[in-house]
């Protein structure tokens, strides 16, 4: 069983920052891509940031120059630097991992996780 767990959400002041981090546990033998994704209310789930296991990023255009996904320094984990937040960041920060090969029932297959949702409220 994988396990992606999350922490780092919290209640900040506009232009405030918070860094989420995101950590996979289990039978992993490899994560191709680790992300966030975010539940803003009366809005569908949205891509935030990914980053591939070879060091590629991707960026929601409204956090561009904003946020910067990394890999952690534990294997398996992710961070997400949040700076000059706005109001419209509040939502909750889900992390995902996508292509995770794990070694279930004596064979390995590819799986997708999401973790459990992080809050983060942006107060104006």
């Amino acid at each position: 069983q994988v396990q992606l767990v999350e922490s780092g959400g919290g209640l900040v002041q506009a232009g405030g920052s918070l860094r989420l981090s995101c950590a996979a546990s289990g039978n992993i033998l490899a994560i191709n891509v680790m992300g966030w994704h975010r539940q803003i209310p009366g809005k569908q789930r949205e891509l935030v940031a990914l980053i591939s296991d070879d060091g590629n990023t991707v960026y929601e255009d409204s956090v561009k120059g904003r946020f910067t996904i990394s890999k952690g320094n534990a294997k398996n984990s992710v961070y997400l630097e949040m700076l000059s937040l706005e109001p419209e960041d509040t939502g909750v920060y889900y992390c995902k991992a996508d292509r995770v090969i794990v070694l279930r029932g004596g064979d390995w297959f590819e799986d997708n996780y999401w973790g459990q949702g992080t809050q983060v409220t942006v107060s104006s």
